[in-house]
């Protein structure tokens, strides 16, 4: 088992695309990541996982069929599984993301299409 530190400045600065998170941590089967959005997702849902955002740069909405709830620098929002949310930002935003294992970021989206990313580790 190897332990080390990461700087999440030092791993959003490495990622050049939006929507693409990385896997920068584990923990206790979910996986830890950062990612930049900028523009909207798609609506989505996850029904086995949980999504947390936690809004490390910028501001980013979350919109839900009733609502849209604004988060900024410090801030974070759990969805809870089962829920349709859409995550847009109108400048780009730096997140850390946290789900289960194995869970696709665009959910049950059908039409996702090059918005669905491959689970990746970030380079170190």
């Amino acid at each position: 088992m190897s332990i080390a530190k990461v700087n999440l400045e030092d791993a959003l600065a490495s990622i050049g695309e939006h929507w693409r998170p990385h896997i920068v941590g584990e923990v206790n089967g979910s996986k830890l990541q950062v990612v930049k959005f900028k523009g909207e997702f798609v609506w989505h849902r996850h029904d086995d996982s949980e999504d947390v955002f936690l809004v490390l740069e910028g501001r980013l909405y979350i919109d839900l069929p009733d609502k849209t709830i604004e988060l900024e620098p410090g801030e974070l929002l759990v969805v809870p599984r089962g829920v349709e949310h859409r995550p847009r930002a109108d400048e780009e935003v730096h997140v850390l993301n946290v789900e289960l294992m194995g869970t696709v970021n665009t959910g049950d989206a059908d039409d996702a299409g090059v918005l669905t990313a491959p689970e990746q580790y970030l380079s170190r």
